[in-house]
Formats: structure tokens, C-alpha cells, sequence
């Protein structure tokens, strides 16, 4: 491994733990945003929709930018914007100005995504090993000191803008600089041979489908922690107000464990495994959260989640990658629209169930969900031939000439 190889590595490391304190500043404050800003319970969702959508433009948008302009160069500025957008959020006062804020989150935190796994997805077969749920460990990290953050301002009663400067005016100076050192294919020259065996293919929608699928289910899941673990907690198990934000901080806890050491469990036993074992994971985390009798049952089943849901997004980018070497851009972008596709199915998804049902039985959607990846696990095999359920991957020309290229 070359010097410059190991430093986009710990950059970009640093990118996605910056990424992850910023999105858990959000998300763990949204009672505390919806009272500044006098969002009602009917409207509340409505701007929850509206980031995930946005950042799917931004994230298709991507796709077509990197053609003209490297991936780095869109993380290096999408970053900042992503940070400056979270204060806007904290220190507007009108509700026009939250709607400004979360768009301009929702937009910048779509280029963010996608290009912080490409250039995760070409360092990836620049060290020719496992090492893409290294990144997304950092992620969950950020989540940890953000959410950790988070419940310092409610425990305090804190005023959101004074959360959020603190950790502003330190984060944006800092991924500046770190920055300077990100790697884009060109500078990945390790992984050369493979890319360019696969030079002149177009991402075809129907090999990329069963990862798509995935992808979705995953972030379904997600997004019901993210959005609905605090409310659940209190309303449903009788939790107090500050005990409700810890489920997300105990989820991205055994998130960051997971991922961890999940590099090793793929290196040993395939990514095939470990994925089909997140799945079984994740459904008996939400069998136990939906059975809890108390909050520290369903602190068990938000543990159970994390360790099950932490190893499937990274291995379904590093999957995409595998599968379109010449295009690995292209499949990345495309697949994290599916990353919000989940979050704006999933919210609203337990939302409804729980008002016109129960928050219990909303629980046991997902968990059905998760179990579909046990279907499409084969399609994470480092075999190029597993590849798309079982079938032989298409040649490149082949690839080109095909109707179904997106």
C-alpha cells in the first residue's frame, strides 16, 4: 500500500465520521426542531419526506457530474454545505427557513453520499481486501458523538443553534483540510487492472435490481430507528423524554461493532454470510422491540438491530463495485437513490401503521422486509458469475447494446 492510499483512506474515514455527526444532530433533534419552528404532527412528515427526496436528485445528479468532475472534488465542497445547512437549521426562525435549510441539506447530503462511496468503492479494489464497512464504522462513530450531542443540548435544554455552532466552526475547517489527501480512481492505481477490464459497460438496471432491493430494505429499517426509535420508546414502552434518545445512540453503538470487525467476518467467510446473518440479525432485533414488555427490552431489540442492519449498505456498495468495475460510479450513484427510497418509504411506512394499527404491529413490517435479503444474498458473491441471482454477469459488449441500460 502506497502513503497515498493510506491517506485517502483515513480522509475519507474522517468524511464519514463528520458525516455521521451531523446527520445524528439532526435526526435526534427533530422534536426540538419541530417546537422552534411550530412543525404540527400532520405536517412533521412532509419535511420528512422532503430530505430524502432531495437527496435522490442530488445523488442522480452525481452520477451525471462525475463525467466532468471527480468524485473528490464533489465531496470536498458537498461537505461543507451539508454542515452550514444543519446551522441554518438551528438558527432560522421562520418556517420558510427550515425549508430552505433542509433542502439545501437534502441536496448537498445526496452528492455527499454518493460520492463518499465511490471513492470508498474504489479504495476498495485499490487494496484488493474487505474494507468498506471500515468506512461506514467511522460513519457510526459520528452518529455516536453526534447523537451523544444531541442529548447533551435536550438534557440541557440547549437552544438548537447553540448545539450546533460548536460542532460547525470545528467539523468544517477540519474536512477542508482533510480533504487535500481523498483518492479518486486515477489515484487508485492498484486497482487498475480489474477497472479497466470492465471499461466501456453501462449499468444495467436489471443486474443492479437484487442490490437495489437490498438497499431499500436496509434503509426501511434504518430510517424506523432513525425516525420513530425515540417516539416508540416513550410513547409505547413508557420511557422519559431524555431516556428516548438513547435508542439511536445504543443502534449506532452496535453499529459501529459491527462494522468494525465485519471486514475480518467478510474476509473469512464471505460476504454471502455475513449478509444472510445480518438479515436473521435484524429481524429478531425487531421481533424483540415490537414483543418488548419495558424500554430496556427494547434496548435489547435496538442492539439486536444494529448488529444485524450495520453489515448490509456497505457490502451492497462494495457488491454494485464488484459487479460493474468499469462503471462503478454510475452503479454507486444509482444505487444510493435507493438509499432514500428507504428512508421515504420507511418513516412514513410505521407512521401509518402505527396510527391506523399499533406501533407494535408497525414493527413487524420491517422485520418481514429485512428477511427478503435472504432471497438476494447470492447476489453478493465475489464470484462475478453469481452475480444478478445465479446468472453469468454480461459481457461488456453485450452490456452496451442491451435495452435495459439505464
Amino acid at each position: 500500500m502506497t502513503d497515498v492510499l493510506r491517506r485517502g483512506r483515513g480522509s475519507l474515514a474522517f468524511g464519514f465520521l463528520v458525516q455521521g455527526v451531523a446527520f445524528a444532530l439532526l435526526v435526534t433533534r427533530i422534536p426540538a426542531i419541530q417546537d422552534r419552528y411550530g412543525v404540527s404532527d400532520a405536517l412533521l412528515p412532509a419535511f420528512l419526506a422532503a430530505v430524502p427526496i432531495l437527496a435522490g436528485i442530488g445523488s442522480v445528479s452525481t452520477e451525471r457530474l462525475v463525467k466532468r468532475v471527480p468524485p473528490s472534488r464533489l465531496l470536498r465542497w458537498s461537505q461543507p454545505v451539508v454542515l452550514l445547512a444543519l446551522l441554518g437549521v438551528g438558527a432560522g426562525e421562520r418556517m420558510v427557513e427550515l425549508a430552505v435549510a433542509l433542502a439545501a441539506f437534502g441536496l448537498a447530503v445526496g452528492m455527499l453520499d454518493a460520492s463518499m462511496n465511490m471513492l470508498g468503492v474504489s479504495l476498495q479494489r485499490a487494496y484488493g481486501r474487505s474494507i468498506m464497512l471500515g468506512f461506514h464504522a467511522a460513519y457510526s462513530l459520528g452518529g455516536i458523538l453526534g447523537a451523544s450531542l444531541g442529548w447533551a443540548g435536550a438534557h440541557w435544554d440547549l437552544a438548537l443553534w447553540v448545539s450546533y455552532l460548536p460542532v460547525v466552526a470545528v467539523l468544517l475547517p477540519a474536512v477542508l483540510v482533510g480533504s487535500r489527501w481523498y483518492v479518486d480512481d486515477r489515484g487508485a492505481a492498484t486497482g487498475a487492472e480489474e477497472k479497466a477490464a470492465g471499461e466501456g459497460q453501462v449499468v444495467v438496471f436489471r443486474w443492479l435490481l437484487p442490490l437495489c432491493l437490498v438497499m431499500t430494505v436496509a434503509y426501511i429499517g434504518d430510517s424506523t430507528v432513525s425516525n420513530w426509535s425515540a417516539k416508540y420508546l416513550q410513547d409505547v414502552l413508557g420511557s422519559s423524554e431524555q431516556l428516548a434518545t438513547v435508542p439511536y445512540n445504543v443502534y449506532m453503538v452496535t453499529t459501529l461493532l459491527g462494522r468494525t470487525v465485519g471486514d475480518l467476518g467478510v474476509r473469512r467467510f464471505g460476504a454471502v454470510a455475513v449478509v444472510r446473518a445480518g438479515a436473521l440479525l435484524a429481524a429478531g432485533g425487531f421481533a424483540v422491540v415490537a414483543a418488548a414488555p419495558g424500554a430496556w427490552v427494547g434496548m435489547l431489540g435496538f442492539t439486536l438491530l444494529g448488529l444485524g442492519l450495520c453489515v448490509l449498505v456497505p457490502q451492497t456498495f462494495a457488491a454494485a463495485g464488484r459487479l460493474f468495475p468499469g462503471a462503478s460510479d454510475a452503479a454507486v450513484a444509482r444505487l444510493n437513490v435507493f438509499n432514500y427510497v428507504g428512508f421515504l418509504i420507511g418513516s412514513p411506512l410505521v407512521g401509518a401503521l402505527g396510527d391506523l394499527w399499533s406501533y407494535r404491529g408497525a414493527m413487524l413490517v420491517p422485520m418481514v422486509l429485512v428477511l427478503v435479503t435472504l432471497v438476494y444474498a447470492r447476489s453478493f458473491a465475489a464470484q462475478p458469475d453469481r452475480y444478478g441471482g445465479g446468472h453469468e454477469r454480461p459481457r461488456t459488449a453485450d452490456v452496451g447494446r442491451g435495452s435495459n441500460g439505464l
